[in-house]
């Protein structure tokens, strides 16, 4: 999500119980007793700030990253050392692009309020066909045996990798409220990570209860600290299960980062 963020600043704040549209970091969901990890970054690489991110993912030693905005959404495949775009696949420009998983030899992605989803090839980026869904696309992760989407409310859903048909579903919440504007996801050994649009937050979600486990606070990273603007915010995980690294960026940062986990601190 989403598009400049004046368009739903309101609808955000009546979701988040918010006096004011301000940066986000001001929209961190409350921790509560649940613990707050913060983060060290192990590697910097660069990364398109034209970019406006919805998906992220790490597949044999390269990033793939779906990108958002009408007339400026696309598939890509990108080169992690120096950020070099090596293959692209515009989509169709009267549609808002969103989250990206890969199955098999495909990858399938989203669109935010069109209700179609696209499947393309994963070699040559070609489209091979699409399907559709109820509500809005937000993102998509997989388990290895079905995929994991999310659409801005609290829900995630389960999808059948192979029919895209929605087989089950989950509340988040976080001590016992539910966690709406789940954006970005990733599978990450046994969780889901989610970023929680307006915030520097990702959540640690466990996907057979849909309890938020623990946060991740991203406030120490640059861009945050910069405040490259209210639209800027962070958006993207990726992980290479064979090296155990965790990749993290946001739309329009200048930068990708592997990061480890430090903490649990104390919430504020």
């Amino acid at each position: 999500m989403r598009a400049p963020l004046i368009r739903f600043c309101l609808a955000s704040l009546l979701a988040l119980g918010l006096a004011a549209c301000g940066a986000p970091a001001s929209a961190d969901p409350p921790a509560g007793a649940i613990p707050v990890q913060g983060v060290q970054v192990r590697a910097a690489y660069p990364h398109d700030v034209g970019a406006f991110t919805e998906g992220l993912l790490y597949l044999d030693g390269d990033i793939y990253e779906s990108t958002g905005l009408e007339g400026r959404s696309d598939i890509r495949r990108i080169r992690l050392a120096d950020g070099v775009v090596l293959q692209s696949q515009a989509i169709d420009p009267d549609l808002f692009g969103e989250g990206i998983v890969n199955w098999g030899d495909d990858l399938i992605s989203l669109t935010w309020r069109d209700g179609v989803g696209f499947r393309w090839d994963r070699k040559t980026l070609t489209r091979k066909g699409s399907f559709r869904y109820l509500g809005e696309g937000w993102s998509l992760t997989q388990d290895g045996k079905r995929l994991i989407m999310s659409d801005g409310t609290p829900w995630l859903r389960f999808l059948d990798p192979r029919t895209l048909k929605e087989t089950g579903r989950v509340k988040v919440t976080a001590d016992g409220q539910p966690v709406r504007n789940l954006n970005e996801l990733e599978w990450v050994k046994d969780e889901v990570l989610a970023n929680i649009w307006l915030t520097h937050r990702i959540a640690r979600i466990d996907p057979a209860t849909g309890r938020v486990k623990g946060w991740i606070d991203l406030s120490s990273l640059p861009e945050v600290r910069m405040g490259l603007g209210p639209d800027a915010v962070a958006n993207g995980i990726a992980y290479d299960a064979a090296k155990d690294r965790l990749f993290v960026t946001g739309k329009n940062w200048p930068h990708l980062y592997e990061i480890g986990l430090t903490g649990p601190k104390e919430a504020p």
